[in-house]
């Protein structure tokens, strides 16, 4: 294929182009994926479950302790009534029975308000790692509504840098012939590298060394012949800066 040297030249902007539209499409799919939001996802999740199970433990030690208060209730409210039929009877058999109730349930009450502190300071626990449970997973959610607020707006950032770059690529393109552009564009999708820059016997789109056998053969061709890399199979570029 034959093309002015200054088209192949112009191939070198539009591999620039093409190089800062893959970069800037690869870093918005990297702040897509938002390793760091992933994570703290995964920690609020972890903490969502942690707080049902102590929140499961508290409700549990409130149930028991409302128990434990109506037990007592219940209790005291017998003693109370024996303390009264005592003091109404006067049958000695009657009130001994009384009295051994009363002393059974004073027994009782001692024992009920016993688990009661217990149940109690086991509450106090459990409400304890609730409240530490949901201020942990305010922080996480906080942190992640900001980062959100961060990628979103550097996502809105690249993608302004993106879509300029391809508008500028599509200018650059519209310079270049359509047979070259189509060379530039096949090998590009097949290698990677459409152009590449011969500079001082180095091609830049694979930083090797052309051989010398490589070398003399690109000296023979003439400026407007169209000369594909050894290495990177990418047009290559030469001017100048090629030490030919």
């Amino acid at each position: 294929m034959k093309a002015a040297p200054e088209d192949q030249v112009v191939l070198l902007d539009l591999q620039r182009l093409d190089n800062d539209v893959t970069r800037l499409s690869h870093r918005i799919t990297s702040l897509q994926k938002g390793d760091r939001l992933t994570e703290l996802g995964a920690t609020a999740a972890s903490l969502r479950a942690e707080l049902v199970a102590a929140t499961g433990k508290a409700e549990d030690a409130e149930r028991d302790l409302a128990r434990l208060e109506s037990d007592i209730a219940t209790a005291q409210a017998r003693i109370q009534r024996d303390t009264t039929m005592l003091q109404n009877v006067s049958n000695a058999k009657d009130a001994a029975g009384l009295q051994s109730e009363m002393e059974s349930l004073d027994r009782r009450v001692g024992d009920l308000e016993t688990a009661e502190l217990e149940v109690m300071e086991q509450l106090d626990v459990h409400r304890g790692r609730v409240g530490d449970l949901e201020a942990q997973l305010a922080q996480v959610e906080a942190d992640r509504a900001a980062l959100v607020g961060e990628r979103d707006a550097e996502i809105a950032r690249v993608e302004a840098d993106r879509e300029s770059a391809v508008q500028s690529r599509a200018a650059v393109a519209a310079k270049v012939p359509a047979d070259l552009l189509a060379l530039y564009d096949r090998q590009r999708a097949r290698y990677g590298f459409g152009a590449s820059l011969l500079q001082g016997g180095v091609s830049t789109a694979s930083g090797v060394t052309l051989t010398a056998s490589d070398l003399q053969r690109i000296r023979q061709a003439a400026p407007d012949d169209v000369v594909l890399c050894p290495d990177s199979d990418a047009i290559l570029v030469r001017t100048a800066e090629s030490g030919l």
